[in-house]
């Protein structure tokens, strides 16, 4: 295949243009010419200026803009089979082999509706005298399809392009609409987007402690706002100052009329006599930067979709390549399509099962989790009754409160007390605990750090021997331990003298344990990273230069990597490859090439300890050196920044799912009378309990990290993303 189009439709999406620019820079690498086509399925009918010749270059400088460089329409035109047979026309015109579409449900319809059109369409025009018509000869487009949607409604992907950001939006208002209700003891309702699907409201309830959230997905009782009136009440007289009413603007009364955020407001005014706001986010959810997230999801599908392409054939039928289980997947395009389309068809026939069914499975677990997060009147334990303690331990990372919450009250519902350890190990030998209740731990989901504390304690002589007084004294018959490598290893040591079961959550920034891809905390600081790399090419607009930026990790390279792929940059150091001063050379002379053929910036990640020898301001000092007056070179350590602030959407949802998990693991031991050690993770079955032995089997503990890493593959992702262009060859003689 020697030339491709893509385009972007339909609602715009954060992301969309990263997408575009791993099709441009991976399909020219493969030595296919890439065509750009403006205004969606409009440009591809009009043709002309509508659609130019993509070179390197034009995928640099947009990776870390929202909404879409390519514009989007949503073409009336299209619509029509007149319309469809100009776009084939255009095609025919240009070449194109393979056309990339990046959109929702409408757009990928319209591009499987191309498809299936394509020989009567062929045919048309050659009977109309088209020469490029005539001598097509009876090969078919091949499409690909990538979901870009906010909504996040496709079938086929557990995440689509720009949800993530979107989500992160929506958190990040209802924290500040929080902050205001709190102090005026108010009721919100917030009205977010989504269509005919929940998943903004559902996610954004659970992420942020919302008190009720209507879904469209989600049958209501003949009664329901009875029911919503009656848990609200609840709420407040144990002590809720303020309430939060989630309505996603697809959600429907039972007759299958929508509900407005105007009703809800009449009717929670009316039923509770407070004083109720009303915020429609609108298109506010829609833009803004893409997060790390979204850049790196929307890469790897767009790579995906360019190789899919290049190793075409004469059978290869149209797909679209989603995220599933942490892998770009392919599924039928047909299959997508009538899929998505099968949950607005259960929707409005009423049947919210086979709607509810055709969601993914993250999707349903989050709607069971919500129920017990929201319940407000769990079981009351009595004093007898066993407590399972938790702690966190090793370094704090954002998140690990909104897995403790998750942790208590899954507890509590479940009919066991539920008990906090003070700064971890340390605390559990001296004897720090406190007793933990459904209120006090509401708006913990939010807060960065640990509420609990933390310290970093080895175990020593006679220490098990005070902590299984304290848990004899207590009642306490299993403990959830939250953190990173050292606290998987204290806890195995207490397991081994206590034999209590013990559960081990991951949480570290640093994203190096095994038994799970993501670990809480890593997703905060890589977002924290991309932004601070975006502020520093925002600055670099005076001269050339190279930013040396120095991320944590320990001896991982997941955050380096990462974010090197997220933020655009052109090297990335690893712990895992160490530096070369062969390497290091041909960097330099890759670099210099890059200035001297225009570029104005370039980013190199390195990661902590990627070197003994070769530090950041070593690495900054050789740059600066042989940059000469080309170019001069800065260094910045971003440092703790990267632990701080408030967790993500994505560490708060993940908090809760590992918290919702671990807190099973130790009610089904203890129902059961049994007591091991496990770690819980999110693997690609979804999350997984695995035994604690296991865990360190799959570690290579003299370097901290797994054997294997998921992300690992993705080093050849970076090196053909940041090269200064495909073939290039030097003649410098610096070094």
């Amino acid at each position: 295949m020697r030339r491709i189009g893509v385009l972007t439709s339909g609602g715009d999406a954060p992301g969309m243009n990263a997408a575009v620019r791993a099709v441009v820079r991976v399909g020219l690498h493969r030595g296919i010419e890439v065509f750009g086509i403006a205004e969606g399925y409009e440009g591809l009918i009009q043709g002309g200026e509508m659609i130019r010749s993509l070179a390197w270059r034009d995928g640099g400088g947009i990776l870390q803009a929202g909404g879409t460089v390519l514009g989007t329409a949503r073409s009336q035109d299209f619509r029509s089979p007149q319309g469809r047979r100009e776009a084939v026309r255009t095609i025919l015109r240009l070449g194109l082999g393979g056309l990339v579409v990046i959109g929702g449900d409408g757009s990928l319809s319209g591009a499987q509706l191309l498809y299936d059109e394509w020989p009567s369409h062929v045919a048309a025009l050659a009977e109309a005298g088209v020469a490029e018509a005539r001598d097509h000869g009876a090969g078919r487009l091949r499409v690909v399809g990538l979901p870009g949607s906010i909504d996040n409604d496709l079938y086929g992907t557990d995440m689509a392009i720009g949800s993530d950001t979107a989500l992160n939006t929506v958190v990040r208002n209802i924290d500040q609409i929080v902050s205001t209700a709190n102090a005026h003891q108010r009721t919100f309702v917030i009205e977010v987007m989504g269509r005919n699907c929940g998943y903004l409201a559902l996610m954004s309830a659970i992420a942020t402690g919302g008190d009720w959230v209507l879904l469209p997905e989600e049958e209501l009782a003949p009664r329901w706002h009875n029911d919503m009136i009656a848990a609200l009440t609840q709420g407040r007289a144990m002590g809720r100052r303020h309430a939060m009413v989630l309505c996603a603007e697809g959600a429907r009364h039972t007759d299958g009329l929508p509900i407005s955020s105007g009703e809800l407001q009449r009717i929670l005014a009316g039923r509770l006599g407070v004083d109720v706001r009303v915020t429609v986010l609108g298109h506010v959810q829609r833009g803004g930067a893409p997060s790390a997230f979204d850049r790196i999801l929307a890469t790897r599908l767009g790579a995906a979709a360019v190789e899919y392409l290049a190793a075409a054939t004469a059978e290869t039928a149209p797909v679209m390549f989603g995220l599933i289980a942490n892998r770009p997947v392919a599924t039928p395009l047909p299959e997508v399509v009538e899929k998505s389309r099968g949950v607005i068809r259960g929707l409005d026939a009423g049947d919210y099962g086979e709607a509810l069914g055709l969601r993914n499975r993250a999707f349903r677990e989050a709607l069971t989790l919500w129920k017990t997060l929201s319940h407000v009147a769990p079981a009351e334990p009595g004093a007898d009754t066993p407590a399972i303690a938790i702690l966190s331990g090793d370094a704090d990372a954002p998140g690990m409160n909104a897995a403790v919450r998750t942790i208590v009250r899954t507890a509590l519902q479940a009919g066991f007390r539920a008990v906090g350890v003070e700064n971890g190990f340390l605390g559990l030998v001296e004897g720090q605990f406190r007793e933990l209740g459904w209120m006090s731990v509401s708006g913990w989901a939010g807060r960065g750090g640990t509420e609990l504390g933390t310290s970093r304690y080895r175990l020593g002589a006679g220490d098990t021997e005070r902590i299984a007084a304290h848990l004899r004294e207590r009642r306490i018959g299993a403990l959830v331990c939250i953190g990173g490598l050292v606290t998987y290893q204290e806890a195995s040591a207490a397991f081994a003298a206590l034999g209590v079961p013990i559960i081990c959550v991951p949480a570290t920034i640093d994203n190096n344990l095994p038994g799970t891809h993501f670990t809480i905390g890593a997703d905060t600081a890589l977002n924290s990273i991309i932004e601070a790399i975006d502020k520093l090419k925002d600055a670099a607009v005076t001269r050339h230069r190279t930013f040396l930026i120095e991320v944590m990790g320990r001896n991982c390279g997941y955050l380096a990597l990462l974010a090197a792929l997220g933020g655009g940059a052109e090297r990335a150091y690893l712990p895992e490859e160490g530096i070369t001063l062969a390497g290091l050379q041909d960097d330099v002379r890759t670099l210099l090439h890059g200035f001297r053929g225009g570029k104005k910036l370039a980013v190199v990640i390195n990661s902590e300890h990627a070197s003994p020898s070769y530090d950041t301001d070593f690495l900054r000092r050789v740059f600066d050196q042989e940059g000469g007056d080309l170019a001069e070179a800065r260094a910045t350590v971003l440092g703790h920044l990267q632990r701080g602030g408030p967790p993500s959407a994505f560490d708060r949802l993940l908090g809760a799912r590992l918290g919702a998990a671990a807190a099973a693991a130790a009610i089904a031991q203890l129902r059961a009378g049994e007591a091991s050690a496990q770690a819980v993770g999110v693997q690609e079955r979804g999350v997984e309990n695995i035994a604690l032995a296991d865990a360190f089997a799959a570690m290579d503990l003299s370097a901290g990290r797994p054997r294997e890493q998921w992300w690992w593959p993705l080093r050849e992702l970076l090196a053909i993303l940041g090269q200064p262009e495909p073939g290039w060859y030097h003649d410098d003689k610096a070094m």
